[in-house]
């Protein structure tokens, strides 16, 4: 198996305009832990169920970000991001004090000159809620707006939901994540509630007076297994369900051809809500799917059972190295992804953002990680290039954390962090990614 990725590593990555946004990324349950300061969510009983995380852990304590989020934010600006992509908790924010966390986390990323970028909804559902209800749009708003009233004075870039293509697949599709639902294609009015949710946030956060929203949507590129005809046909089928499905609604105002009538609710008023105007759109990429036709069994791919009856199969991607995690490293999918949505999109497209990159790998000496890196900036670099309008990129993550269903067996994070000690070690990735930093800007980046 390939590990090993050549890099340019030899020549400087080229200038980036000089207002282009650094950052780094986490999610509010993969690191604070204090989890006797909120109320549950959806994946705290999911973990709580025997077989649910694979090394049986909880995120209870995690990275305990909770109590030191100052050590984190040293870390942040040692590095010299710009900013830092982190997710409100909605289940401790419904709690006693639970802003006053957030609001002390704000006020000292200010005071280090870095720019907080909350995302309101990062798959921690206040338990007892669930998305296949519509109610629960409405839920999100309210709470929208408790969020924006308190630290709206001070933080001017909102991200208003993480992934939920992969929310609602793997929690309400496939039950491989909270809250562990198996239903298929019945798992469609998640989709739809959650964008309306997004809608319905967009509309709260222009009340508070927020100037500057957008959204975090997981894409990659599809490639049909072969030019077949049966496998192009599947993979066009898996590309609407993962791109399109949630990108057409909100840019163009309407669902796919054909997936519409499935949604639940007035879908036509609906998509007035869902197609508020946002400032930029979020895309976390982290690989390209290759896809081919149902092979008549269940198909184990990275770490998913993925059942006989989909319309599709998903099939490795020969040739390229991979990350601990299984998952292809393929940079140039990142600049095809982009080129295809502005060619896909035109001008309503607006600005980019890249919300999330990263890669799993063990050890503090972590080349792999830096290969991955900088041939992913690279290629986002190609895509400006080509014309895309990109504003900015994030990597994932800050702290290695609770990988969800994986528990802690894998590793994202340009920071090493000892679960037993909690103590934070700086990867050599992490040094690389400030040098990356710094040499933009002696450069002048334009």
């Amino acid at each position: 198996m390939i590990r090993r990725m050549a890099t340019d590593a030899g020549n400087p990555i080229p200038r980036f305009p000089a207002d282009f946004l650094w950052g780094v990324s986490t999610s509010a349950h993969q690191i604070e832990g204090a989890a006797d300061q909120r109320e549950r969510s959806v994946w705290d009983v999911f973990e709580a169920e025997p077989g649910r995380i694979k090394d049986g852990s909880t995120a209870a304590v995690a990275c305990d970000h909770f109590h030191r989020h100052r050590e984190d934010v040293d870390l942040l600006a040692g590095l010299g991001v710009d900013a830092y992509r982190f997710s409100i908790s909605w289940p401790r924010v419904n709690s006693p004090g639970g802003l006053d966390f957030y609001d002390r986390l704000v006020d000292d990323l200010s005071a280090a000159g870095i720019r907080p970028v909350p995302t309101l909804f990062h798959w921690d559902l206040p338990a007892g809620l669930d998305w296949l209800e519509r109610d629960t749009a409405a839920r999100f708003a309210e709470y929208v707006s408790v969020v924006a009233e308190r630290l709206g004075d001070r933080v001017t870039k909102w991200i208003t939901l993480n992934e939920p293509a992969e929310h609602t697949l793997l929690g309400h599709a496939l039950g491989a994540h909270a809250p562990g639902k198996t239903l298929l294609f019945d798992a469609l009015p998640v989709a739809h509630h959650q964008l309306l949710a997004h809608g319905l946030a967009v509309r709260a956060l222009r009340a508070a007076g927020a100037a500057d929203i957008g959204i975090a949507n997981s894409h990659g590129p599809t490639w049909p297994a072969s030019q077949e005809p049966e496998d192009i046909e599947a993979a066009d089928f898996y590309d609407l369900l993962l791109n399109r499905l949630f990108a057409d609604p909100l840019l163009l105002g309407e669902y796919p051809s054909g997936l519409g009538e499935l949604m639940p609710g007035d879908v036509e008023s609906d998509l007035k809500v869902i197609a508020e105007p946002i400032d930029w759109y979020g895309i976390n990429y982290y690989a390209p799917s290759r896809v081919g036709a149902p092979q008549g069994a269940e198909i184990e791919f990275g770490g998913l059972t993925l059942p006989a009856e989909l319309p599709f199969s998903v099939r490795d991607i020969e040739g390229v190295p991979v990350t601990d995690f299984g998952w292809p490293v393929v940079p140039e999918g990142l600049t095809e992804l982009l080129t295809t949505f502005h060619g896909r999109y035109g001008d309503r497209l607006p600005p980019v953002v890249i919300t999330e990159n990263g890669c799993s790998y063990d050890g503090l000496d972590d080349q792999d990680r830096i290969s991955y890196l900088d041939g992913h900036v690279r290629a986002l670099h190609r895509a400006l290039a080509a014309g895309v309008d990109v504003r900015g990129y994030f990597v994932w993550s800050l702290l290695d954390n609770f990988e969800w269903a994986e528990g802690y067996e894998r590793r994202f994070g340009l920071v090493h962090v000892d679960y037993e000690t909690l103590a934070r070690t700086p990867k050599a990735s992490y040094g690389w990614f400030q040098g990356l930093l710094r040499a933009q800007r002696e450069r002048g980046q334009g």
